[in-house]
């Protein structure tokens, strides 16, 4: 039986804690080194890739190709400096295309 994995990508200090509940962890300090990381993991069997919203940042086009696949699942985290809100547009986002409209986030009376 195989088993599929969960990998986390991002800086050292905001993954480490991932490494405890089992996760394989993946520091990158370069988009270059992140890009190739994810490239890696891509290759292999993980179901599902959190990524700090920094770096999907700065790897925003490769993260929009790999979206479109059913794996691996890509999840957007905040550092530990903070969130800069990606992770919840990606939400809206995927609500948006699974539904058609915004049911999340939209204003009454629009």
């Amino acid at each position: 039986m195989s088993m599929y994995k969960v990998a986390v990508i991002g800086d050292k200090d905001s993954i480490l804690g991932f490494k405890a509940l089992g996760a394989v962890t993946y520091p990158v300090t370069s988009v270059e080194e992140a890009a190739r990381t994810l490239n890696g993991i891509v290759r292999e069997r993980y179901a599902v890739v959190c990524i700090t919203e920094a770096v999907a940042e700065k790897i925003g086009p490769q993260l929009e190709e790999l979206n479109k696949k059913k794996l691996p699942a890509v999840v957007l985290i905040p550092n530990n400096q903070g969130t800069l809100g990606l992770g919840m547009l990606q939400i809206k986002k995927n609500a948006e295309r699974a539904i058609g409209a915004d049911i999340l986030f939209g204003k009454e009376g629009r």
